[in-house]
């Protein structure tokens, strides 16, 4: 008999998750705190009041509260492009001739064309609540920086975004749109700042990085009044905010009593993979289920799969917060990946404190590979992905072909959480069989880790 589970799966308005989830406070093992670089000693919410407003110190620093309440105004925002699709793949399915299930939770329906918007107008939110002008912040591919534009429009705010220089040449249009909604955007490192200045004259053909726009980003908000830094990745509140993704993604399986065996997510600084997973690893701590849990990288950045469990800073420049995570080095840079948003050197202390307790595992694959996956995905399911979570894609393709191998009808479950239609040089390079697979030697990654900084907690 026919199997009755649509295409896609959508919540009603009323079903749109009223909290945010925050992992931490289920976790046996807490992320080790953010270190003061001047002091080396945990950061309180006083340290924290320049950089970040002063609602989200509360709930980066907070261990211990399970739910947060989304405040109403961010609710009726959500409700513009959320509650977000659950797809059924059954033209993946049946092209790979698998047994398995495969579902991905998308994200890419709305004007940024990603996830990142799950967060950015909650920053946009308590920045406004606090009174401020604007805020500064750095983007890779561009996702988030056209998001925070989005937000920052929607609430009055000035926007000042710092676009690592090869995504910013290589994803024009992307820059557009985030000038259309009154943002500036800038090219990192620059000239415009102390650190972007001494990063060229130490680096002059770099092509940036996301370490490098982040310094750039913290120097320009402490230097300018009713200013403040927001982040679209790696922090404990980003991935707070993006748990909207996995809590949705809950409440859509079980209205047909679906349980994932598998759940994959591409991985840079943690907002994507960390948003979608934290409430089934959620139910795995609390001993209710349990789950198989892929993080995908990119073989050219590879934090999880090849970097060391440390502090370290999370920028190029030195300026940030010591956090313990996985990491290649901050003076690691990568190369112009096209995957622009998982080009970061670290990893979220929160997983990166779960991939060490064993919660997950990890894979790095490499880039013509994944866009192979993206072309084969977007010939059978009618959407273009963007090259992040194309990463996810090329997993849960091997993962399903496995099982066809096996005769095993396992059910997967993947984030699609943006869309490709600013990547098409990128597409444009892997058809043309230019694009090429980066990969750094050990020596190069040994370089950069062996600059960590000595920390004794």
């Amino acid at each position: 008999m026919k199997e009755k589970i649509p295409y896609k799966i959508y919540l009603t308005e009323d079903e749109i998750p009223t909290q945010w989830y925050n992992v931490r406070a289920d976790m046996k093992n807490k992320p080790a705190p953010l270190i003061n670089p001047a002091t080396l000693k945990p950061l309180t919410a006083e340290d924290l009041a320049p950089i970040f407003c002063d609602e989200l110190n509360k709930q980066e620093l907070d261990n211990d509260t399970a739910y947060f309440d989304i405040p109403e105004e961010i609710q009726r925002f959500y409700r513009m492009y959320r509650p977000s699709p659950l797809v059924r793949a059954y033209f993946l399915e049946q092209a790979l001739g698998t047994p398995a299930k495969i579902y991905y939770k998308f994200e890419g329906n709305n004007t940024s064309g990603s996830h990142k918007l799950n967060s950015s107008i909650a920053q946009a939110y308590y920045a406004k609540q606090q009174g401020l002008k604007g805020v500064t912040t750095e983007t890779g591919a561009g996702q988030w920086g056209t998001a925070l534009s989005m937000a920052c429009s929607y609430f009055g705010l000035d926007c000042q975004v710092y676009m690592v220089k090869c995504s910013y040449e290589q994803k024009p249009f992307r820059r557009e749109v985030m000038r259309t909604y009154g943002a500036s955007v800038t090219p990192s490192p620059s000239m415009t700042t102390e650190v972007g200045r001494k990063i060229l004259s130490e680096h002059p053909d770099t092509t940036g990085s996301l370490g490098c726009a982040i310094s750039e980003a913290v120097e320009a908000a402490t230097k300018q009044e009713g200013y403040r830094y927001v982040l679209g990745s790696v922090l404990n509140q980003v991935l707070l905010h993006q748990t909207i993704i996995g809590l949705e993604a809950q409440k859509a399986l079980k209205k047909y009593d679906i349980k994932p065996d598998i759940i994959i997510g591409c991985a840079g600084g943690g907002s994507n993979l960390g948003g979608l997973i934290s409430p089934f690893v959620g139910e795995m701590l609390r001993g209710e289920n349990d789950y198989k849990i892929i993080a995908v990288e990119p073989a050219s950045c590879p934090s999880l799969t090849r970097g060391k469990f440390a502090y370290d800073f999370c920028d190029t420049g030195m300026i940030c917060p010591l956090a313990k995570m996985y990491t290649l080095g901050s003076q690691f840079l990568p190369s112009a990946n096209h995957a622009g948003g998982l080009r970061f050197h670290g990893m979220s202390p929160i997983l990166s404190q779960l991939y060490h307790d064993g919660l997950f595992e990890a894979r790095s694959v490499e880039q013509t590979a994944v866009f192979a996956a993206a072309e084969q995905f977007a010939r059978v399911e009618g959407t273009l992905p963007a090259p992040e979570s194309s990463h996810a894609i090329r997993v849960a393709i091997d993962e399903a072909l496995k099982c066809k191998e096996t005769g095993e009808e396992k059910t997967i479950l993947f984030g699609l959480t943006g869309t490709g239609y600013f990547d098409l040089y990128a597409y444009e390079q892997f058809n043309n069989k230019t694009m090429t697979d980066v990969i750094p030697s050990d020596e190069t990654i040994a370089m950069a880790l062996a600059k960590l900084p000595k920390v004794d907690l």
